[in-house]
């Protein structure tokens, strides 16, 4: 029987992918946001491509604001868009 492939939901598009080619984004317990390149981060995830117009239509639709209800502090999606151009491991 082959393999399960969990899927997660990004929240820019809205499509169903695989959770290896979706960037998780984290909201620490102690409130910090981030990007996760490795999926290992402690705390409450979104999923979102990695693709910078995902990234700005979850901004207009404030898509993380719902995923983890909270107000998203200020910069935070300038920081996610960078971390995400350089493609580091956060």
């Amino acid at each position: 029987m082959p393999k399960k492939i969990p899927l997660r939901q990004c929240v820019g598009c809205r499509e169903m992918k695989p959770k290896k080619e979706l960037i998780r984004v984290v909201k620490s317990p102690e409130g910090e946001v981030s990007l996760d390149f490795k999926g290992k981060k402690p705390g409450r995830g979104a999923y979102v491509c990695p693709d910078l117009e995902c990234l700005k239509r979850a901004r207009k639709a404030r898509a993380l604001e719902r995923a983890f209800s909270a107000p998203m502090p200020d910069g935070v999606y300038d920081a996610l868009e960078e971390q995400m151009k350089e493609g580091g491991d956060g």
